[in-house]
């Protein structure tokens, strides 16, 4: 197997609302924000070449499906598709990649599924060979969603999805497309049924954290995002998370981190949670 972290559209989101209870005064030693209190966060996509015979995309970012006025609203940096862009760079096309897995369908990690707003033309899938892997809890909930998070989803996604025929709704621990190789966990501090995808690798294995740990400042246990459902829950399962990875050795895979793609799993002798061998970029990584 081969790895590649693979930048999508970047986006700059209130600090307020990324880091929840925590007071400025402390977050924004971590993450600086801009004169309008937004910090930048990247939408970040794992690449696996060779995973059960596939080439896999672990989510799609947020991409370029929004009309220029909501794109602006929910501070989408670049105009383009970005992810298309990354993966080219890389060596591939969205027509080669087998399968897409999406932690859940917020549009910030799904939206990269769908092509390039156009005017006046309707939105339709990319990725015309993949089989779409998504867990069965957030597609429930993706299809019926609660007032508190219904503008985090994409209301044509979910049809464009079924009708593809290539759908494939996880309820446990394995997928028939992906194999053994991957094992799934969920959580549901953030929102139902989020998946968090474990490959396994003669290294030790990877897992893409999503929303319950998007950045290094998030591996904190106390530090959780104002988005989250509920999140005593949440420091509860990173908890438990975190102490799973540390003891197996396991790396932390951030999407939204602008600065680490991935890092192993660190505890000082406070038992305070860090990071340590943090990566900025993963180029065909041998696994």
């Amino acid at each position: 197997m081969k790895l590649w972290s693979i930048l999508g559209n970047s986006q700059k989101l209130d600090g307020g609302a990324m880091f929840g209870n925590v007071p400025r005064a402390m977050w924004e030693h971590w993450i600086a924000p801009d004169a309008d209190n937004r910090i930048p966060l990247a939408c970040r996509a794992l690449l696996v070449e060779g995973l059960n015979g596939k080439t896999v995309l672990f989510e799609t970012g947020i991409g370029a499906f929004f009309e220029p006025k909501m794109r602006e609203r929910f501070g989408v940096v670049e105009d383009r598709h970005v992810l298309l862009d990354s993966l080219r760079a890389a060596g591939f096309g969205h027509e080669d990649i087998d399968a897409v897995v999406l932690s859940h369908l917020h549009f910030d990690h799904a939206g990269g599924l769908l092509a390039a707003w156009e005017e006046g033309k309707a939105p339709r899938l990319l990725f015309p060979n993949a089989t779409y892997v998504v867990g069965e809890e957030c597609w429930q909930r993706a299809t019926r969603p609660h007032p508190r998070d219904r503008a985090s989803f994409i209301a044509e996604l979910q049809p464009l999805l079924e009708a593809s025929g290539r759908l494939e709704r996880v309820q446990g621990t394995h997928s028939l497309t992906l194999g053994m190789q991957v094992r799934f966990a969920y959580s549901n501090g953030h929102t139902p049924g989020l998946m968090l995808s474990e490959i396994a690798t003669p290294s030790g294995g990877i897992v893409f954290c999503a929303d319950l740990i998007p950045g290094r400042p998030w591996v904190h246990l106390p530090i959780t995002m104002g988005y989250d459902r509920y999140p005593e829950l949440l420091i509860d399962e990173k908890r438990a998370f975190l102490e799973d990875k540390l003891a197996r050795d396991v790396r932390l895979f951030f999407t939204h981190d602008v600065g680490c793609a991935c890092a192993h799993v660190a505890r000082d002798d406070k038992g305070r949670f860090g990071t340590r061998g943090e990566v900025a970029e993963l180029v065909g990584e041998a696994a």
